[in-house]
């Protein structure tokens, strides 16, 4: 830690535990105190952790920290995602991603940013690809239907879906190659192997491909689908990963400027108003 650092971790932490009352975090308030909030000891024995290497924390001193600590300090003091992160960068460390809360509402802002989006398909995904809202035009374009859960799935075992990609092959090793990306930085998440198992049960191309070392990350890139009604459509997309939802990503799909993309996706809208 560096002497800024250091001096406002001091400050951080002391703030944090003023604001709290005994009542906040279930102890029993015994008269007056003479400070306000919590006391040192308290949120040691909270935390689980010595006093004496609390104090030394809140007092900025250059020791040994890890997540586990910080995880149940920050809990103790009741830090809200934006303030976990603080702590983690002022103690030196790499802060977590802030995974929010599985299976959480998304919010009505983010819902109206995929309507806004229309004619042009987006969708939003866990990190298990499954997929958790979508707009009309995303439902159109890419064939979904109640039986498109997980898009990592349906693109290796639905046939709608699969055949919406006209170089499927050419795509399907950039697919796999970002879901091991993603199955390798959450170790502890059991979900992917699960996955992984069923898909190398029900698609020998899938089972192919995972047995290669093969890892990458889609945040930007091209895709080309043939609709069966509106014909060959290209378009670029993105993927965002949101700051307080690092659980989740939106991928908007833009049409590609040197295609009749555009145009065809318009004429799609009015045959199916919604």
């Amino acid at each position: 830690m560096t002497a800024s650092q250091r001096r406002q971790l001091k400050e951080f932490l002391r703030a944090k535990r003023e604001a709290l009352t005994p009542a906040d975090v279930g102890m029993p308030t015994a008269g007056r105190r003479r400070t306000p909030g919590l006391r040192r000891e308290e949120v040691a024995v909270l935390a689980g952790v010595g006093v004496s290497w609390y104090t030394w924390l809140e007092q900025g001193r250059d020791i040994k920290v890890s997540d586990a600590v910080l995880d149940a300090v920050a809990r103790t003091l009741k830090l809200d995602e934006a303030e976990r992160t603080h702590l983690y960068v002022l103690a030196g460390l790499n802060p977590p991603d802030p995974a929010g809360r599985p299976g959480e509402p998304l919010s009505d802002q983010l819902r109206g940013v995929l309507d806004a989006w229309m004619p042009n398909p987006a969708h939003v995904l866990d990190r298990h690809y499954n997929l958790v809202a979508m707009n009309d035009a995303a439902r159109w374009v890419f064939g979904y239907d109640d039986d498109v859960r997980n898009c990592m799935v349906a693109f290796f075992t639905h046939p709608t879906y699969r055949s919406r990609f006209t170089e499927w092959h050419e795509f399907a090793p950039d697919m796999v190659a970002d879901f091991r990306a993603s199955a390798v930085r959450y170790q502890d998440d059991p979900v992917f192997e699960r996955i992984a198992e069923e898909l190398c049960t029900a698609s020998p191309e899938f089972a192919e491909l995972w047995a290669r070392p093969d890892v990458r990350s889609r945040s930007q890139g091209i895709k080309a689908i043939t609709h069966p009604e509106a014909g060959d459509l290209t378009f670029e997309y993105s993927l965002f990963r949101l700051p307080d939802r690092a659980d989740l990503n939106v991928v908007l799909h833009t049409p590609h400027p040197d295609t009749d993309t555009k145009e065809k996706v318009e004429r799609l809208v009015v045959v199916h108003p919604g």
